[in-house]
């Protein structure tokens, strides 16, 4: 049996009030737009989570909103601006077949590559722009059996491919 995990960074937020808090920033029109184009992309790929990790976050949750997605997120403050350690913690009390965790870099982009044998062939993979997507498959039966270094990659997408900007 395999378990697949969706690591996704938030979609673009705003800056516009600089008085807003960091944890509060909500998206902004492009990282709307960039939401439900990686909802859309994940249905047509049949990536379709069970479980769902989210960072408290004002810009995570609505990212996870405009994904369209039918289940409901666990919402969850150790994955604002978590270290890679602390995903891996998150994701090890994980029961789903099929896992979205939806995060923050930098430590979302050092998760990814830990969690790889072979990175994507993807120039913006090191990097996870906003929104970036990585999909990725391992040959465990629980998550808390789940090592760095396993995962095999099955997609990875920035929104700009999916969208005009």
């Amino acid at each position: 049996m395999t378990r697949t995990l969706i690591l996704m960074r938030h979609a673009k937020s705003s800056w516009g009030d600089p008085g807003l808090d960091d944890h509060d920033r909500p998206l902004n029109n492009r990282g709307r737009r960039s939401a439900v184009a990686l909802g859309a992309w994940l249905a047509r790929e049949g990536f379709v989570p069970d479980q769902v990790l989210c960072s408290t976050a004002t810009r995570t949750q609505h990212t996870f909103k405009g994904l369209g997605i039918g289940v409901q997120p666990s919402l969850r403050p150790d994955l604002y601006h978590a270290d890679p350690a602390d995903m891996l913690a998150a994701l090890r009390d994980a029961t789903g077949q099929t896992v979205l965790l939806i995060g923050h870099n930098p430590g979302i982009a050092d998760f990814a590559q830990q969690l790889v044998a072979n990175p994507p062939q993807h120039d913006r993979f090191e990097d996870y722009p906003t929104g970036a997507t990585l999909v990725a498959r391992f040959d465990i039966e629980v998550w808390t059996a789940l090592e760095p270094g396993t995962g095999a990659a099955a997609g990875f997408v920035i929104p700009r491919e999916l969208t005009d900007g």
